[in-house]
């Protein structure tokens, strides 16, 4: 098995001689393989396989990736970094120049392995400070990026096509889940006009619509041994969408006090010291390029996205659970119920994180 790593290997153009294949676990959508070299004066690298049921045009995803990773550079250099190797991810092409090699079945990647990089999977106030601060200044990098940065996902923070796919399960109502829950999609429908107000401000033109990271949990920024942040990782889903997301989207993984899938409900509420610690962090670097109208709506983003995933988890429950992996099979409705609970909690405290990010807004 391991024989057919290092033929993989073979087909890029690495320096030096690979002489140990390891998995590195971290990652749950592509397989992720740290191949070690020989020689000391030459990297290490990782080789990943790329989940194409997902990210359907592997061409155009690395295409993105490149395109985000060399601006970066650029922006980079410009700064005066030193050690931009390890701030930034490199995609080793393959001998023929590809940025991806296809072995007949699936799809594969190199990047060279960023050393002494770690990622946390729990997080605390100074962890989310300095995400906070990530995620606002790789979205201040890419602004100005000339290439068009294309669609990996289509619609994959899109809360009207998300509604238009719950209606659907509704009207199909596959499994016959429908009749007995019907308290959660009348707490789904009251507020979805209010949910697509966003959509609405983009095509009114008060909104802009900026490049995206599209998956702002703390486990995507890389951190050196001392604690500082080297780099945001986990480019598959860059792409367009409006910055209310991305917060949103840290917001309602980094700032609950229970778990996305809590059978104690009374465990979840918003965790302000992360949703404060973040927001500072954020706006530290993002405020000089964001309009008042984006700031306004930020805590509108964590309800927003915390709605999306209701809806979502939801959606499939009702289609029978047939995209997101359970454990048993009234899973998808815990998870609906627990995140209608940290809506209903964002809901109840919108005041105070409003008056939080005024706070930081001003500073």
């Amino acid at each position: 098995m391991i024989d057919k790593y290092f033929d993989l290997v073979n087909n890029f153009d690495i320096q030096g001689t690979p002489n140990g294949i390891a998995v590195i676990s971290s990652g749950h959508i592509n397989d992720s393989f740290r191949v070690k070299t020989k020689e000391s004066d030459a990297p290490d690298y990782m080789l990943q396989r790329i989940n194409h049921a997902i990210f359907k045009d592997v061409e155009m995803l690395q295409n993105n990736i490149q395109h985000v990773t060399n601006h970066i550079r650029r922006k980079l250099k410009v700064k005066g970094e030193t050690d931009i190797e390890r701030k930034t991810l490199t995609i080793v092409p393959t001998k023929g120049g590809k940025l991806f090699y296809f072995d007949g079945e699936n799809y594969w990647r190199m990047y060279l392995f960023i050393s002494g990089g770690k990622s946390y999977d729990a997080i605390t106030p100074e962890l989310a400070y300095k995400a906070g601060k990530a995620f606002g200044e790789f979205q201040g990098y890419l602004t100005d990026i000339p290439e068009k940065i294309e669609d990996t996902i289509p619609n994959f923070h899109n809360i009207e096509f998300r509604l238009e796919e719950f209606y659907e399960a509704m009207r199909n109502d596959k499994v016959g889940r429908v009749a007995e829950n019907q308290d959660i999609i009348t707490e789904i429908e009251r507020r979805a006009e209010e949910m697509c107000k966003a959509n609405r401000m983009v095509r009114e033109g008060l909104l802009p619509k900026r490049i995206n990271h599209c998956d702002t949990k703390v486990n995507n920024v890389l951190f050196d041994n001392e604690g500082n942040v080297l780099c945001v990782v986990d480019l598959d889903t860059v792409m367009q969408g409006i910055v209310l997301s991305d917060f949103g989207d840290f917001i309602r993984t980094g700032a609950n006090t229970g778990d996305e899938d809590d059978v104690e409900l009374n465990k979840i509420t918003v965790n302000f010291a992360v949703f404060e610690a973040y927001t500072h962090g954020y706006l530290k670097t993002a405020k000089g390029f964001l309009l008042p109208i984006e700031i306004d709506n930020l805590p509108f983003g964590a309800r927003l996205l915390t709605y999306m995933q209701t809806v979502r988890f939801f959606t499939d429950y009702l289609n029978g659970d047939c995209y997101y992996k359970i454990h048993h099979h009234r899973h998808n409705l815990q998870r609906t119920k627990a995140q209608l609970k940290l809506l209903q909690e964002l809901e109840r405290n919108q005041d105070k994180l409003a008056a939080i990010v005024e706070n930081y807004r001003t500073r």
